[in-house]
């Protein structure tokens, strides 16, 4: 056909439609025909069916064909249907692999081992809580890498104040820690049998090592002491190796150990990132480690605020551990010197004083305040949308968690990496921690109370009155300008000593 600028020049085309019709009619017939036939159909009335001018049986298989036709169709869009849904189902279906598995393929990613002569092996026994512990376990990883040997999951601190018997497996992810660190430095979940069968033979040799000791002291003293012993067993972990003068790359896995390869156990990060979208899911959100529990109050010795009863209760719970060596305190001393953890109110009003959104929610990072009723008043009254981990999950998901005083406080660790805003309110380990974790990631929103110019401040707008709101409101943003979690050149302490 050629293209003729006229009316008739699709006229053709036109034309061939009703035959395509036709044609496809013939088709549908013969097919039902085939399919009667090879239903058995007799032949006289097959005979009147195919007959022209049989009006009844040119009508019976109109209708055949008709009905043919929408089978067909209908078979079309269910084989449509079918395989959208097939789809989705395997989309679905490969999201679900992705997330369960996703870890497990990045660990199959790890770097290649690292080969070295094998000292001995270093097992440990760390103490305090859980951010005492993690500290300590990455400083014995940096000194089991640098003195070349085997070191052995640690063993987690069951006997302090928290009583929580969590093992390291219940709050980290003991496969990904040992294969992120494998090209530094050899660790195994347990002895080896020849090695258990030594210590059962000749029993363990055990040693606290030298707080703040530089790696002469590990190199000098406890390399000798593996190859007598091969095995030697540290009683503690805490503070153990020196902050200041010891190479970089000591410094650089310590980082390396505490803010990648102690990752989290499965159920901690699974629940931890629940309550991060349930926060997101609302807006920013900030996170205030309020360390004002009762043990952190009688700790601490600090009594601002409380009543004489209260006094009385924190100095017989202060006096009733052993463990906590410092009896008698004088509390205002204490707070003049800043080495106090700030009240409840004293937070509201350095929150205020800093301009932060009042709407803004404010999840508690914290054990049961002290008193809670009272001392939260004015707290909830200058942020209302202040929430726990208790409000936010129902009661159930949080069971299997409740008793585990470490594994709550994992929870806190990782909602407190991921928040908009941190603020602690006392430099405890969490807060050097959390701290340090979130300059690691790119200096992330800290807020560092300056408790020392605080309180002066707190006192001459609440007690004296000498100074006015906004002018309390200026003079506590100028003092902490520089304390919001900024670059900042590491601090030395002048005469520091470090044990050779």
């Amino acid at each position: 056909m050629e293209y003729n600028h006229n009316k008739d020049e699709f006229r053709d085309s036109e034309e061939e439609k009703p035959y395509s019709k036709v044609k496809y009619a013939r088709a549908m017939k013969a097919e039902i025909l085939k399919g009667l036939i090879l239903r058995g159909v007799k032949g006289e009335k097959l005979k009147s069916l195919i007959m022209n001018g049989n009006i009844k049986g040119e009508k019976t298989m109109k209708k055949m064909v008709f009905a043919k036709t929408r089978l067909a169709r209908f078979k079309h869009w269910a084989v449509r249907l079918t395989t959208v849904v097939l789809m989705w189902a395997i989309v679905m279906q490969l999201k679900a692999l992705f997330e369960s598995f996703g870890a497990r393929l990045s660990k199959d990613s790890f770097p290649p081992p690292r080969i070295y002569q094998n000292n001995g092996y270093l097992m440990v026994s760390s103490n305090g809580g859980l951010n005492q512990m993690r500290s300590g376990i990455c400083d014995m990883v940096a000194i089991a890498r640098y003195i070349n040997v085997t070191f052995i999951i640690p063993e987690l601190d069951n006997t302090s104040f928290w009583n929580d018997y969590s093992q390291f497996a219940d709050i980290f992810d003991v496969d990904y820690f040992i294969g992120s660190l494998r090209d530094e430095v050899r660790i195994l979940k347990e002895l080896p049998p020849e090695q258990k069968a030594k210590i059962e033979r000749d029993s363990l040799y055990s040693m606290p090592p030298i707080s703040w000791s530089n790696m002469t002291y590990y190199y000098n003293v406890i390399v000798p002491r593996l190859r007598t012993y091969e095995i030697v067993h540290f009683t503690k972990t805490d503070a153990r190796l020196a902050n200041n003068g010891i190479p970089d790359e000591v410094q650089k896995l310590r980082c390396r150990a505490n803010y990648h390869a102690l990752r989290f156990a499965a159920p901690i990060e699974a629940l931890a990132k629940k309550i991060v979208r349930i926060l997101r899911a609302k807006g920013p959100f900030l996170v205030l480690h309020l360390r004002y529990e009762m043990d952190m109050v009688a700790f601490s010795g600090c009594n601002e605020g409380c009543n004489e009863e209260e006094i009385d209760e924190l100095t017989k719970m202060r006096y009733a551990y052993p463990w906590w060596k410092e009896k008698e305190i004088d509390s205002v001393k204490k707070r003049e010197a800043g080495l106090c953890p700030l009240t409840p109110e004293e937070t509201a009003l350095t929150l205020r004083a800093l301009d932060i959104n009042r709407n803004i929610q404010v999840y508690i990072a914290a054990g049961e305040i002290y008193k809670a009723e009272k001392r939260m008043k004015a707290l909830k009254e200058a942020f209302p949308n202040l929430v726990r981990k208790e409000t936010l999950l129902p009661p159930t998901e949080l069971d299997p968690f409740r008793n585990h005083s470490n594994r709550m406080a994992a929870l806190d660790y990782y909602v407190s990496i991921e928040s908009d805003i941190f603020v602690p309110t006392y430099g405890g380990n969490m807060a050097k921690v959390v701290e340090g974790h979130r300059r690691y990631l790119g200096f992330k929103k800290t807020i560092l109370p300056d408790r020392k110019v605080l309180v002066e401040l707190i006192d001459k707008y609440n007690n004296l009155g000498t100074i006015s709101w906004d002018e309390f409101s200026l003079a506590v943003k100028a003092a902490h300008v520089e304390r919001m979690g900024n670059p900042t050149k590491r601090s030395v302490v002048p005469g520091c000593t470090l044990i050779s």
